[in-house]
């Protein structure tokens, strides 16, 4: 494999993360949400907007068991999406010249129900990115795992994808990079009360890897299901570029810069200096 550090871009990337609020089950109004949030970024230089996890049903667990096929987009066997209520964000996508990272609910050609990252490119094309690996609580009674991680490239820019739970695992940012990806994109959801874990974990899935990170989070809703902001995007040595408050909605702009990538991987040179066991085998001692 090429190591990250001789496969750096050649020009910066101006990206948002974005906070709001969906309502649950209306995918036809939340996609017109999502839209009017991307004219908005890309207004503002954006040619990446990531979204909140499961943004178009909206994260709420009632109303995803109660209505599936109401809340559920469908893939056809390519992973492509043809669905008449996102019109509104593939307009945005193709008018703003903006890349587009979506959570979804998303029925599989074989059946399999997932939480997934839909990619809207700059033709307006929908396809499912990636399906989230790590299922966290309830989901589990609602959803399949996914099997695989996923890179998008954008230009000369290598960009992971997580779903929200995939970023509490050191592992999942780390495979990220180790495919070469100069950042990670992270839809999320993480309820009101989790705020120490929601600024550490990406800023560490940064610094661990000398990467960008993007992190969109709902905000908003009525408790159990209320959520907590705090989007950010990080850069490599897992400084805030950018922070929403933890309450109403944001969008979060900031420009990645390969410049700022490239002097911190000669500076901290983890993804070259890792050993190919990491501890894997070990000794112990009683003292």
């Amino acid at each position: 494999m090429t190591p990250p550090t001789t496969a750096l871009p050649t020009a910066p990337l101006t990206v948002a993360a974005v906070q709001s609020q969906p309502v649950p089950g209306d995918v036809p109004g939340n996609a017109a949400g999502a839209a009017a949030l991307v004219r908005r970024a890309a207004g503002e230089g954006a040619r990446v907007v990531v979204l909140p996890e499961l943004f178009l049903p909206a994260y709420h667990p009632p109303t995803l068991a109660a209505d599936p096929a109401g809340t559920d987009v469908t893939a056809d066997a390519a992973r492509r999406v043809a669905d008449p209520r996102l019109e509104p964000l593939r307009d945005a996508a193709r008018d703003g010249g903006a890349v587009v990272v979506i959570g979804a609910a998303v029925r599989q050609p074989d059946g399999r129900r997932t939480i997934s990252a839909l990619v809207v490119d700059r033709a307006g094309e929908i396809r499912v990115g990636y399906d989230k690996q790590q299922l966290w609580s309830g989901e589990r009674e609602l959803f399949d795992p996914g099997d695989r991680g996923a890179t998008l490239l954008v230009d000369d820019w290598r960009l992971g994808l997580g779903i929200c739970y995939d970023g509490c695992f050191p592992e999942h940012g780390r495979a990220a990079a180790a495919d070469g990806a100069h950042a990670y994109l992270c839809p999320s959801g993480y309820l009101a009360g989790s705020a120490h874990r929601r600024d550490l974990y990406y800023a560490a899935r940064a610094l661990d890897n000398t990467m960008y990170v993007v992190f969109a989070n709902a905000v908003g809703g009525a408790d159990p299901w209320r959520f907590n902001g705090g989007a950010a995007i990080y850069d490599p040595e897992g400084r805030p570029l950018a922070r929403g408050a933890d309450t109403g909605e944001a969008v979060l702009v900031a420009t990645l810069d390969p410049d700022a990538l490239a002097r911190t991987r000669a500076a901290h040179a983890m993804l070259l200096d890792r050993l190919p066991d990491q501890g894997l085998t070990r000794s112990s001692l009683t003292a």
